[in-house]
């Protein structure tokens, strides 16, 4: 079990640096259509909707995590099933 921990621990941590980092790269070199953007600027809607909405990083790090879990329990399983 303790292993199965530091696993986690350490593939989120590895997770959320290559979030960071990926976010970091498609931000420096985003470079933003102003002429296109006035363009369609008209057509946006008149109406704020004030709300909440679910945070897809969230899902996506707890698939991720979900992941990491199963392919650490197949790896255990047939590691054990491979030594008898």
């Amino acid at each position: 079990m303790k292993k199965y921990i530091i696993f986690a621990v350490s593939f989120l941590c590895a997770y959320t640096l290559l979030q960071i980092l990926s976010g970091m790269l498609l931000t420096f070199t985003y470079t933003p259509n102003i002429t296109e953007a006035w363009n369609e600027s008209g057509t946006l809607a008149q109406k704020t909707i004030i709300g909440s909405s679910s945070s897809s990083f969230l899902i996506s790090l707890v698939i991720a995590l979900l992941a990491a879990s199963i392919a650490y329990f197949f790896a255990n399983k047939f590691r054990k099933a491979d030594a008898k």
